[in-house]
């Protein structure tokens, strides 16, 4: 006998979304978190990252679902077979960034990524930053815009727009990429395992400030970063056979 999904419902605020929600709950129902077997989220990438930051705590299976053009991280929208196409669907577990972040007033941060963890220039003048590997200082002085350590699942967002490489989901690698390098001029970035931790000291702080951001949570003025992979938190995401996320890494590297 197949499964009938316990499904609860959430959507963006994007036009529509509350309309196609309202729709599929009158047609399956929608059940409170706590009694829920599957997330369905309505929207685009930008909304499935905040719905997986967002129900982290609840340990459930994400199916994404995009209102018109169809999304790196989501399914295409349809209102018939929802039940049929979860009892197809693959489900793809993830393991997030781990950011580790001090500020130039003495705070600390932690925040979760995953997409990418990136440093960014607050003002006008370059930055400043050096990178260590397990430890070990491997680029003594980067001078750029910035610099971004990304995952598999999300290399092929903002790490691709910096000119980063696409990687393979199960590939077990990290990408480090700078962001507008201007020093040294030949380092283009590394292709890392996903057990290493990367740090990130910011070099001359008081004169040339540094944000660092975990996804969409940004912190200001920071004096180094920490970034690694966090291996005991999973998260699963969903999709329909012909449109799994690994097929996709895969094509976007002929486009």
């Amino acid at each position: 006998m197949s499964k009938s999904w316990k499904i609860h419902f959430v959507a963006s605020q994007i036009d529509h979304a509350d309309a196609a929600m309202a729709k599929l709950q009158s047609q399956y129902g929608q059940h409170e978190l706590d009694d829920a077997d599957v997330i369905v989220a309505l929207g685009g990438d930008g909304f499935m990252l905040r719905t997986l930051h967002r129900f982290l705590p609840a340990d459930l299976p994400v199916y994404g679902m995009k209102l018109g053009n169809v999304g790196f991280l989501m399914n295409r929208f349809h209102e018939d077979s929802l039940q049929n196409r979860l009892q197809q669907a693959s489900i793809v577990e993830l393991n997030p960034l781990c950011m580790l972040a001090v500020t130039e007033a003495g705070n600390e941060a932690t925040a979760l990524a995953i997409n990418e963890v990136s440093l960014l220039r607050q003002l006008n003048q370059a930055a400043h930053i050096r990178i260590l590997v397990n430890g070990s200082v491997k680029v003594e002085d980067l001078v750029c815009d910035g610099v971004l350590v990304s995952t598999a699942a999300g290399s092929s967002a903002y790490n691709l727009s910096a000119q980063g490489p696409i990687l393979p989901l199960g590939s077990e690698a990290l990408a480090l990429t700078p962001i507008s390098p201007f020093r040294p001029r030949r380092w283009r970035g590394a292709v890392l395992p996903s057990s290493v931790r990367v740090r990130f000291e910011i070099l001359d702080y008081y004169k040339r400030p540094v944000s660092a951001t975990a996804d969409a949570q940004e912190i200001r003025n920071v004096i180094s970063v920490d970034v690694f992979e966090e291996k005991n938190v999973t998260l699963k995401l969903m999709f329909d056979p012909d449109h799994s996320l690994e097929q996709r890494i895969l094509d976007e590297q002929f486009l």
